[in-house]
C-alpha cells in the first residue's frame, strides 16, 4: 500500500535545486552576453592601425588567423558530425568494430595540417624580415623623400620621456611626428624593463637599462593615438600613458615651436629630478637638451661623478 505521504515525496521537486538548474542553464548564455559587451568598448585599433608597418602586422596577423581557420575549422565541424552521425540513439548508423586503418585518410589527415604549418613558416619568417623594427624602411613604407626624424626614448618611473636631438627640444608623456616622415626611435630604460607601444603605429618594442633598441615605423593618417606601457614594471604602471599626435609637416613646425617656448631646459640635474619616481605626471616640455643626454643615461653616467659603462667596458680584456 501506497501511502499519500510517500506519493507527495516521489513528485517533489526541492524549489531550491529548480533554481540552480536554471542558473546553470543560464551561465553560458551570461558568459556570451558578458563577452558581446566587453567587444562593444574595443576599438580594434590593432586591426585597424594608421601607419605602414602596423598596417602590415595587422595583415600578417589576420593571414595567419585565416589560414589556422583551415584547420579549425573543419575539425570543429567534424567533431560535432561525428557526435550527432554516431550518438547511441542512432541506430542506423554504420558499426564497423574491425576496421582500424586507411592510407587515405590519414594523407588527408596529416597533409593539410603540414601544408598549413609550412604556409605559416614562410608567412612568418618573410614578415619576420621585412618587418624587422631595426630594419629602415622603404619607399613603400615611406613614400616622400624626406629625412628619419629621430626620436629619443626613455621610460622612467612611471613616464615617458621624449628627446627631439634634431630639434633641440624634449616632451614628457607626449610624442608627435609629421605625416609620411620616417621615425627612428632610439629606445632605453632608465631602472626597469619597460615596453614602448604605440599599436596605431608599430608593434611593442622592449625598453631596457643600459641598453638601446631601435624601432622604425611611420604615421600615415593624422590623429591622435594612445601609447603605453605593455609590459608591468611597478605601481604606477597603469597611468604610465602618453599621447601620440601624427600631423601635418607644418603643424609640425608649430608644435616644436610651442616646446621651444615653453622656458624649461632639461639639464643634467633636471633629469636626476625626472628620473626620480612619480605616477600619472603631466605633460611637459624643455626647450633646450643637455649634450649627449640620451648616451648618458644609456651608459648610465648622468652624474659626472660617475664612470660610463662604455668606458669600463672598453676596459675589459677578453681571456
Amino acid at each position: 500500500m501506497v501511502r499519500p505521504w510517500m506519493r507527495a515525496a516521489r513528485t517533489f521537486v526541492p524549489t531550491d535545486h529548480m533554481s540552480n538548474s536554471r542558473r546553470i542553464r543560464a551561465l553560458p548564455l551570461l558568459a556570451l552576453l558578458c563577452c558581446a559587451g566587453l567587444l562593444t568598448g574595443c576599438e580594434m585599433v590593432v586591426l585597424r592601425p594608421s601607419g605602414a608597418i602596423a598596417e602590415q602586422q595587422a595583415q600578417l596577423l589576420i593571414v595567419s588567423t585565416l589560414l589556422m581557420l583551415l584547420i579549425i575549422v573543419p575539425v570543429i565541424v567534424m567533431t560535432l558530425f561525428f557526435a550527432w552521425r554516431y550518438r547511441a540513439s542512432n541506430k542506423d548508423a554504420p558499426y564497423t568494430p574491425e576496421w582500424d586503418h586507411s592510407i587515405q585518410l590519414e594523407l588527408l589527415i596529416w597533409s593539410a595540417p603540414l601544408l598549413i604549418i609550412i604556409a605559416l613558416g614562410a608567412l612568418t619568417w618573410i614578415g619576420t624580415h621585412t618587418l624587422d623594427p631595426y630594419r629602415p624602411l622603404d619607399v613603400r613604407q615611406a613614400p616622400r623623400d624626406l629625412p628619419p626624424l629621430e626620436i629619443q626614448v626613455v621610460a622612467l618611473d612611471w613616464k615617458w620621456l621624449f628627446i627631439y636631438p634634431g630639434h633641440n627640444i624634449a616632451t614628457v608623456n607626449e610624442l608627435a611626428a609629421p605625416l609620411d616622415a620616417p621615425l627612428r626611435f632610439r629606445i632605453t630604460s632608465s631602472s626597469v624593463m619597460n615596453s614602448f607601444f604605440i599599436p596605431a603605429l608599430a608593434g611593442q618594442i622592449y625598453a631596457m637599462p643600459n641598453m638601446e633598441t631601435l624601432l622604425h615605423a611611420v604615421i600615415n593618417q593624422p590623429g591622435e593615438y594612445e601609447g603605453f606601457s605593455a609590459n608591468y614594471s611597478g605601481a604606477g604602471f597603469n597611468g604610465m600613458r602618453f599621447r601620440f599626435f601624427g600631423m601635418s609637416a607644418a603643424d609640425f613646425e608649430v608644435w616644436v615651436q610651442k616646446a621651444k617656448a615653453a622656458g624649461g631646459e632639461l639639464t643634467r640635474a633636471e633629469y636626476v629630478q625626472l628620473e626620480r619616481p612619480s605616477e600619472r605626471d603631466p605633460v611637459r616640455r624643455y626647450t633646450a637638451v643637455a649634450p649627449d643626454l640620451f648616451d648618458a643615461i644609456v651608459n648610465r653616467c648622468v652624474d659626472p661623478a660617475q664612470k660610463c659603462h662604455r668606458e669600463m667596458n672598453s676596459n675589459v680584456r677578453p681571456h
